[in-house]
């Protein structure tokens, strides 16, 4: 069961940035589901990037290549709590939490960024800790704003830039689904 996410909170509204992945079952569906449970739960989903192919990265290569898209939020949602209504999404569409890090899953929703805060629990890094090394969020995130920058000023598109070669990401659609 997803938590109460449309509860009040104590702060204003901050924009977010949020990775979406599947590379497991009927991608896209996945993808879908996932913007609409956020909707369903109070947060506002502002923008969403266009759908893009991309080859596994991490521990574990020898797996389906993953559909990844941005989606630009705006929550009151305290960045725990929405780690929390993300985890619980994952679940809904099929997830199996404690399973292999890095495996094949039907869904992932990664918290990448909120507003200009910068946090380190045990439970979340924010900014994504991955978010200046990966191609397959730097992309889509700079498609919906190129000049994105982190809580420290630094800029995403030099982070993209300076990246070597590797990580295939192709777009392959725009978002059919608002």
């Amino acid at each position: 069961m997803l938590p109460n996410a449309a509860a009040p909170a104590a702060v204003s509204a901050r924009v977010g940035y949020l990775g979406l992945g599947s590379n497991v079952g009927d991608r896209g569906a996945h993808l879908r589901a996932a913007v609409a449970a956020l909707r369903e739960h109070g947060v506002e989903v502002e923008a969403i990037s266009s759908l893009y192919e991309t080859e596994p990265v991490g521990e574990i290569l020898d797996q389906p290549d993953f559909l990844n898209a941005a989606a630009r939020i705006r929550t009151e949602l305290e960045p725990e709590v929405l780690l929390d209504l993300c985890k619980a999404i994952e679940v809904e569409q099929g997830r199996m939490l404690g399973g292999q890090r890095h495996g094949p899953r039907p869904l992932d929703l990664d918290l990448l960024l909120l507003g200009d805060l910068e946090l380190e629990t045990d439970r979340l890094t924010l900014p994504h800790p991955q978010v200046r090394s990966r191609r397959f969020v730097l992309e889509p995130l700079l498609e919906l704003d190129p000049e994105l920058a982190l809580p420290d000023g630094s800029r995403l598109a030099a982070a993209l830039e300076g990246l070597g070669p590797g990580q295939a990401v192709e777009r392959v659609q725009p978002w059919v689904c608002r």
